[in-house]
């Protein structure tokens, strides 16, 4: 019998919460310095400028996730997180004039899929084998 991802992910405590958003915004910020390091920029002046968007998209995709019920769920929380991360940093680095070639869009959604989710779904994994 398998547990339910939201039956398996509580009761959440303060600590698991603040951890799990701490490490999502620590994989925003890398994704923005190693796209930033990638093109040659400087990865400290613009890092700011590249990161921002993503970070909004992600402080928004955890409030409509209601992320901090099950931060390590991977369906539930990941991918929600995720794509509305991609989503909302696309659409701000629009509206403030930045950069959005497709290829772009390809690689950052690529790139914070296997970020946001993956490591949810190792979380899931280590857990499963865990319960063994």
């Amino acid at each position: 019998m398998t547990v339910p991802e939201s039956a398996a992910a509580s009761p959440v405590g303060r600590a698991t919460v603040l951890g799990a958003l701490a490490l999502d915004v620590a994989l925003v910020i890398a994704f923005a310095a190693i796209g930033r390091a990638s093109h040659d920029s400087d990865v400290w002046t613009g890092l700011w400028q590249t990161a921002w968007p993503f970070l909004a998209g992600l402080g928004i995709g955890w409030l409509v996730t209601r992320a901090w019920r099950a931060p390590a769920a991977p369906v539930r929380t990941g991918l929600g997180v995720w794509a509305i991360t991609v989503a909302g940093g696309m659409l701000l680095r629009w509206a403030s004039g930045q950069g959005t070639a497709l290829a772009f869009i390809i690689v950052a959604s690529l790139t914070l899929l296997v970020a946001l989710v993956g490591w949810r779904v190792i979380v899931a994994v280590v857990r499963r084998v865990r319960r063994r």
